[in-house]
């Protein structure tokens, strides 16, 4: 016998209604989603988002059409439904076939408001017809779409934050993770160089190794260089046939990723096993779609300058080396205008001394004195080519601190920063500045090498002013290697690798699988993983307050098993250090 419909509960459907209304996304999309005049309109787009909600919370975060049209027309009470000007159809095949039409018109339409992209999906289109729609498309117009797009992941993701906003609002700085994981697409790959594009024509092939890039689109000047071999191994032979596994991974878009970690706590239980609540969990609070690979940057920013304009405070940023590999102007220095402070690791070619300006050198982020010695220089290179083992690596990184260019004061709104040398600074004796000779046996001794020219700028000087421009590329806020470096880096890269699995969950939200994202194009792929990562950012919240112990009472759930954490001087580039006997 046929099951008889089971109503979904009146509170959690006027919950969802009071979701949606104090998102405004409703006002929002009224702006840019015009509809077609003509018959009364069955549905209405805040039904619509109501249906949504609704079908994240009932499919565990996953949107899917013809659920939503199962609970907006016939598992929603007939009160309700009147409630939302819902019009009733034939509980039938031919009522359900109706229903399911006015929702995907509904759903193409607003879609179509802020679809960034050019090219049509669902159709293999040639190379030279994507050309061709591509030169001929409006390109303020595709911006005025993509502003859209952005605008609603925003009011999505900030909707399902609001429980904790003000907190995260009156935070003195919001530090946050930005990381690209790849999520497949409703469409089969075609091969980069054919003569077809698939019929997702804005998705791309994810790659396992370097930038994520498809080899076949980038050139060898543009590839990473290979990594150095190991001293006393020698390189396999160029005639001996690769059996490595397969490049190319997945096809389907990075998710660019914004989540916010407190970086100055670690999630350490109190006493009674319970979480702290004074740590909140990790939240994204910001997503944009691209192909893999392709600029890194670009998207990074997008959700930067509105996640400052929506009041956080920047703090600590730290990403994968997709970001910081970008050009200065591109990412490094926009991201220091807007007061982030970037935390960075760095490729093995990128090691060591990276920079100039007025006599002082940029040693894997920070700016030193030039004469510091060699082996601390090249302590990281060393570790890498085995010269050294780890604890001497340790030793070396934690000696450089007496060498380091100090700040005199802050860096001005142009991002200039008055600087002065260790010795200036009483850090450090120097000849080159003989009162700071016979300060005590406490502080390290520089020795100059002597210069037909004289001393350097920084040597002859009380201070240099550096320029934001000088070493942009590789400069971060913190020691490379040190204490509190490992501290922050590792929070927020945890946190976000953390979260990619957390959301990829198959048993709840599945992100990466394009099993519920049916529909093709970057718009369509954008708006039905909003509200997944939504479903999970408040999945989160859920459980993480049902951990807390308020008011001396048990809490609802106990938090999941933490395994313990390895102290923050353990870490090396290349392995933790040996525990202690």
């Amino acid at each position: 016998m046929r099951a008889e419909r089971r109503y979904i509960d009146d509170a959690d459907v006027e919950a969802a209604i009071e979701e949606v209304d104090d998102s405004e996304l409703v006002p929002l999309l009224e702006e840019f989603v015009h509809l077609p005049r003509g018959r009364r309109r069955t549905l209405h787009l805040r039904s619509l988002l109501i249906g949504l909600y609704l079908c994240t919370q009932d499919t565990g975060g996953k949107i899917v059409l013809e659920r939503v049209t199962d609970i907006l027309y016939f598992r929603i009470s007939p009160r309700l439904r009147e409630v939302l000007d819902i019009t009733e159809y034939a509980d039938s095949d031919q009522g359900f076939e109706a229903a399911y039409a006015v929702v995907r018109r509904l759903f193409h339409a607003m879609k179509d408001a802020m679809n960034p992209s050019p090219l049509p999906p669902n159709g293999h289109l040639s190379r030279s017809e994507a050309h061709a729609l591509t030169a001929a498309a409006d390109i303020d117009d595709l911006a005025e779409r993509e502003r859209r797009l952005a605008l609603f992941t925003e009011f999505v993701l900030d909707a399902s934050v609001r429980p904790l906003h003000s907190l995260l609002t009156e935070l003195a700085e919001v530090s946050l993770g930005v990381d690209a994981t790849p999520v497949r697409t409703f469409s089969r790959g075609r091969r980069t160089s054919g003569p077809e594009l698939a019929t997702d024509p804005d998705a791309g092939w994810y790659v396992r190794e370097g930038d994520h890039r498809d080899p076949d689109t980038v050139s060898d000047s543009m590839r990473p260089p290979s990594p150095p071999t190991k001293k006393g191994k020698p390189k396999a032979s160029q005639d001996k046939k690769k059996t490595s596994l397969k490049k190319k991974y997945l096809f389907g878009y990075d998710a660019h990723l914004i989540v916010t970690r407190d970086a100055e706590h670690d999630a350490v239980l109190l006493d009674d096993g319970t979480p702290n609540p004074e740590v909140l969990p990790a939240l994204v609070l910001g997503v944009a779609l691209d192909k893999p690979g392709h600029r890194p940057a670009y998207n990074g920013l997008k959700v930067l300058n509105r996640l400052r304009e929506r009041g956080y405070k920047p703090g600590y940023l730290a990403g994968d080396r997709a970001y910081n590999n970008s050009e200065p102007d591109e990412w490094q220095l926009p991201v220091r205008a807007m007061g982030f402070k970037p935390v960075y690791d760095y490729r093995a070619d990128q090691l060591g001394k990276q920079a100039g300006t007025h006599g002082a050198i940029l040693v894997e982020g920070r700016w030193y004195c030039p004469s510091m010695p060699e082996p601390l220089i090249n302590a990281t290179i060393d570790l890498h080519a085995e010269r050294i083992d780890r604890e001497t690596w340790v030793r070396l990184i934690a000696a450089r601190r007496g060498y380091r260019i100090m700040p005199k004061e802050n860096a001005d709104t142009d991002g200039y920063q008055r600087m002065m040398c260790p010795a200036e600074a009483g850090k450090a004796q120097c000849p080159n500045k003989p009162r700071t000779l016979g300060s005590g046996i406490h502080l390290p001794l520089i020795d100059p090498e002597p210069s037909p020219a004289g001393p350097l700028k920084v040597c002859r000087q009380r201070t240099i002013t550096v320029s934001p421009e000088a070493g942009a590329k590789q400069w971060q806020a913190l020691d490379y290697g040190g204490p509190e470096w490992q501290r922050v880096y590792f929070r927020l890269r945890n946190s976000v690798e953390g979260y990619n699995g957390y959301a990829k969950n198959p048993l709840a939200e599945g992100i990466e699988s394009a099993g519920s994202r049916r529909i093709r194009g970057i718009a369509a792929q954008t708006i039905l993983l909003a509200f997944p990562l939504a479903h999970a950012n408040r999945r989160k919240i859920k459980k993480w307050l049902d951990t807390l112990s308020l008011g001396g009472e048990r809490p609802r759930r106990r938090t999941h098993h933490r395994r313990p954490k390895k102290e923050p001087r353990s870490w090396t580039p290349t392995g933790h250090l040996a525990p202690a006997a």
